[in-house]
């Protein structure tokens, strides 16, 4: 119960790793704000945290949109009378139908990706700044993934808005240290969820195993705790840190 009292958001928490991290936050004592453009996922997620004994609410959220995410972090404050935590979990990746090379990606499918996967990140956190800056402390913690460490090929615009990501935040923690908010980044390793993957193959999966120092498939489970971490006191001199969680698949 490490974060009673604090008001956590999750982009992206309508399932997947977003409904981990949803749910944990709810077990460590936060109020968890459920931002998902699913509505009707986001909603379900908020009444399995209540069916625990925890408090959560599903805000419909678009975060490639700003009035949205202005209303994200409105409804919030709104509703719990504070802000602490935003985590950036949102995200395109299951919607890459196939893999190609990048001189054969066309325009619109490089912009409207990097428009959630980047957007999203400033997006989200412009939103949350104000609040978080009036009370002194926060905690923004972005997700990347640790394909920005393994230059994969045949899908660049993936990689490379993941690699904004990285770099955002290191940027970002220099502009807010001085409000007591901190940002960090995670960069998970392949984690499969209930979100069917298009373009993995079982060999690539089965590849990707073998070059892991830990070899078993990455869940959900294995990244909360990290986040947890950041987003928690025992962080509060850790910002502009990128903290790696793939079981030893990029070592950097």
């Amino acid at each position: 119960m490490r974060l009673t009292g604090r008001v956590a958001i999750v982009t992206g928490g309508g399932q997947g790793i977003g409904r981990a991290y949803a749910h944990r936050f709810a077990e460590e004592g936060a109020r968890v704000v459920i931002a998902e453009l699913n509505e009707t996922k986001g909603k379900a997620v908020a009444e399995e945290i209540h069916a625990a004994g925890g408090e959560a609410i599903a805000v419909r959220t678009d975060v490639a949109e700003e009035p949205s995410c202005q209303e994200m972090a409105a409804t919030a404050v709104r509703q719990f009378g504070r802000l602490d935590i935003l985590v950036n979990n949102a995200a395109l990746f299951s919607t890459i139908k196939t893999m190609k090379p990048f001189w054969e990606l066309t325009v619109t499918e490089w912009d409207e990706l990097m428009a959630v996967n980047d957007h999203r990140v400033w997006l989200a956190s412009k939103a949350v700044v104000p609040a978080m800056r009036q009370q002194g402390s926060g905690r923004i913690i972005n997700i990347s993934s640790s394909v920005v460490f393994l230059g994969r090929p045949n899908y660049l615009h993936y990689v490379a808005s993941k690699g904004a990501v990285f770099a955002m935040t290191r940027a970002m923690a220099r502009e807010v240290g001085d409000f007591g908010i901190t940002v960090n980044t995670i960069t998970p390793g392949a984690t499969y969820t209930e979100i069917p993957r298009v373009t993995v193959t079982p060999e690539q999966r089965a590849a990707m195993l073998q070059q892991q120092s830990i070899k078993r498939p990455e869940t959900p489970g294995d990244l909360v705790g990290t986040v947890m971490f950041l987003a928690s006191d025992d962080a509060a001199f850790i910002t502009g840190q990128t903290i790696n969680v793939d079981g030893g698949l990029a070592l950097h």
